[in-house]
């Protein structure tokens, strides 16, 4: 959230939130690392650079700008990316999907999460809630922006298309989508799956702004989320196509779609954290 990006500070971020990610996921050995790690530095930019939000956190979000998970199964960075920029404390890490937590496999908001404001997981809807927000925004005379993370995947949903011709026709253009464009999902790789086409022509025709940018790289992916604030208030939703590997950070997951939704065992654990330095502190 400063003027200029420490890119240093931010890869000592990634790093220790890509260690919660297999350390959480290990521990009950259940959730979905692939993702998660995958877009990393998405949450990292986005939570140190971009958005201005208050971590004390109303449900709200008045003058301020506010996020939306929408393929909430990628918890794991959620909840880390929230306890790092001080939502709550890091050691909540630990409770992880088990009983009585505030960290339930899918984000919720029966338990009273600070930084959730939807219940997401069930695909195709983040989209439609950001929508509402950000007209709600605009009514309330309001100049802060909504962000808003799908999955490529997720673009298999018709609700999705639905909701991008909505906030086409109604000049939507405080809203800043993205894409993890990781090119698998649980069953295959998507183009084997059900394959997407030109996703940035077709955004284009439903009358998007549409950017692109690797979204591992952070000295391509900060530059693009600040490109894409600077086109908000334009007339136009905005769309970041942003690729991502799955898994990304360790090199036993990286590009399958085998480790979308499988936990790491205590060799594989040990492994993974030998990939990723300890800069934080872990929890």
């Amino acid at each position: 959230m400063t003027s200029t990006p420490d890119i240093k500070n931010l890869k000592n971020i990634c790093s220790q939130t890509r260690r919660d990610i297999v350390r959480m996921v290990h521990a009950v050995n259940s959730g979905h690392p692939g993702g998660s790690l995958g877009c990393t530095e998405y949450f990292v930019t986005l939570y140190h650079h971009i958005m201005k939000y208050d971590p004390s956190f109303n449900m709200e979000g008045e003058n301020e700008d506010v996020f939306f998970l929408s393929n909430g199964h990628i918890s794991p960075v959620f909840y880390s990316t929230l306890a790092r920029a001080g939502f709550f404390d890091v050691s909540e890490l630990a409770t992880f999907r088990k009983l009585d937590s505030r960290l339930q496999g899918h984000p919720a908001t029966e338990e009273g999460l600070p930084g959730i404001r939807i219940a997401s997981g069930s695909l195709g809807q983040g989209l439609s809630a950001a929508i509402g927000v950000a007209l709600a925004k605009k009514l309330n005379g309001d100049d802060r922006n909504v962000f808003v993370l799908m999955g490529d995947g997720e673009q298999q949903e018709g609700q999705v298309w639905e909701a991008v011709m909505f906030a086409a026709h109604n000049k939507v253009d405080n809203l800043i989508a993205t894409i993890d464009y990781n090119g698998q999902q649980i069953d295959g790789p998507l183009a084997e799956v059900n394959n997407l086409g030109d996703l940035k022509a077709k955004y284009e025709s439903f009358g998007w702004i549409v950017l692109e940018c690797d979204g591992n790289d952070l000295e391509q992916l900060i530059p693009t989320m600040e490109d894409a604030k600077s086109k908000s208030g334009n007339g136009k939703p905005i769309m970041v196509l942003m690729t991502t590997e799955m898994g990304k950070g360790v090199d036993f997951m990286e590009g399958t779609h085998k480790w979308h939704g499988v936990a790491p065992n205590d060799e594989q654990l040990a492994d993974a954290l030998s990939q990723l330095e300890e800069t934080l502190g872990d929890y």
